[in-house]
């Protein structure tokens, strides 16, 4: 059990890559699939780098890294809007397929780890500043997506304009997207205060 907790990140690694040979093959459009998994590789690349210096995380962020790597690789392979979604559409009744603000959601799984680090290295006096800050930065970062999607669809690659915004006809889509990434950021840290409610890393070492 030990030795399994211990190569969990590998495992999940594994999955993941068997994952995107599988999805790899005859995705809807090939420029969107080679956009969405540039974006992917280059956070499993970040995170491997990391691990090989040692700047390792809990299971628990990891799991959730993993589960937004495994929804954004299905969403480069079927396009986003048409990911096969229509049973959560129906069953709550929504007007447009929602997989894309899920996935929204769970890029503010990334809030995890970060306070995590902060708190493990102890850079910040106080979990409520890192609270703050990391829901900050998480808000600010899917700001800054948006803005790269609107000009990657508008100059680089208008003929997939549509299929990589996702927005499906919703003028406010790029603000919603936005307020489920802050969502997901505000879930991630209040499970993390959760599981971690016990420690205590108020102050800073000198």
């Amino acid at each position: 059990m030990k030795n399994i907790k211990n190569q969990f990140p590998l495992i999940l690694l594994i999955i993941y890559l068997l994952e995107f040979i599988v999805l790899a093959v005859k995705p809807y459009n090939r420029l969107i699939w080679c956009t969405e998994n540039f974006f992917s590789l280059t956070i499993v690349t970040v995170l491997v780098i990391f691990y090989l210096k040692n700047i390792k995380f809990s299971n628990v962020a990891y799991s959730l890294i993993a589960i937004y790597l495994f929804c954004h690789t299905i969403g480069g392979h079927y396009s986003f809007a048409r990911v096969p979604f229509e049973f959560v559409t129906e069953l709550f009744n929504f007007e447009r397929n929602n997989f894309d603000r899920m996935c929204h959601f769970m890029v503010g799984f990334f809030a995890y780890p970060a306070i995590e680090y902060y708190e493990k290295n102890q850079l910040i006096r106080g979990r409520g500043l890192a609270i703050f800050l990391v829901i900050a930065a998480i808000f600010g970062v899917a700001g800054v997506f948006e803005i790269v999607e609107w000009l990657y669809a508008e100059v680089a690659a208008p003929e997939a304009g549509n299929d990589f915004l996702g927005s499906q006809g919703d003028q406010w889509d790029a603000q919603k997207d936005i307020l489920c990434d802050g969502m997901g950021a505000v879930f991630s840290c209040l499970l993390y205060s959760l599981i971690n409610r016990r420690q205590n890393k108020n102050t800073i070492e000198s």
